[in-house]
């Protein structure tokens, strides 16, 4: 019963940590970019859009579709390097516990 209740106190510690790096990521801005920089994007590490820089030159009628085809690979970049750094801080609040490789927190 003993092993019990340090696992439930494991995962109590483990969600009131879980809650923290949400908070976290909700703080914490990550920046994409695409076309050489030309076009990029800043999101919190939850995937909420902040801000667009558009390189002027980009701002032909012309050019729309580039436009819009950098404007989403920046965004897809951001939102990487958001979930790459909330892998990082999960993966810093499970170490020693038994979890299985792949194993996805409920958020």
């Amino acid at each position: 019963m003993k092993d019990f209740m340090g696992m439930m106190q494991k995962a109590q510690q483990l969600q009131e940590r879980a809650q923290q790096v949400q908070a976290e990521a909700a703080e914490h801005v990550v920046e994409g970019s695409a076309g050489a920089g030309m076009v990029s994007v800043s999101l919190t590490a939850k995937g909420d859009l902040r801000s667009i820089r558009i390189d002027p030159s980009l701002l032909k009628p012309e050019e729309a579709e580039i436009l819009e085809d950098l404007m989403v690979a920046a965004h897809a970049d951001a939102r990487s390097k958001g979930e790459a750094f909330l892998q990082e801080k999960m993966s810093e609040i499970t170490a020693g516990l038994p979890i299985p490789p792949g194993m996805k927190l409920p958020f």
